[in-house]
């Protein structure tokens, strides 16, 4: 059986989702961008965005139960992909070894970055 999670620290959700679901120890994070969730605004460097995105990701896995430290498969989402070196060094500062698997494509989004994750938590 799986249960909804709404992280009320992460940004506003922008459609009819919920951050996160939950089934057994499984957790699905929901993609998250760069989006302040006091003001709603983005960073103008690429390398405080993604940061910004990974703190709105971490809400979401903490709301969760969990942490980023939990994540075993991690994808993401760039705009332009001649941001994925600033990226690696970003993300190598949020996620420690063993680090989760990943994917990363381009995508025509609106924001330059999203990333969503899966979780896996120690069991109850």
């Amino acid at each position: 059986m799986s249960r909804a999670i709404d992280a009320d620290a992460a940004p506003k959700k922008a459609g009819p989702y919920s951050h996160a679901v939950r089934s057994g120890n499984l957790v699905f994070c929901s993609g998250q961008g760069p989006f302040d969730p006091a003001t709603g605004a983005i960073p103008e460097r690429f390398e405080d965005q993604v940061r910004q995105t990974l703190r709105n990701l971490a809400t979401v896995a903490e709301a969760a139960g969990g942490s980023l430290a939990h994540a075993i498969r991690v994808g993401v989402y760039l705009r332009d992909m001649a941001n994925f070196p600033a990226l690696n060094e970003v993300y190598a500062e949020f996620f420690p070894e063993p680090r989760p698997a990943r994917t990363t494509v381009q995508s025509n989004l609106r924001i330059e970055v999203e990333i969503d994750a899966v979780l896996e938590l120690p069991e109850a």
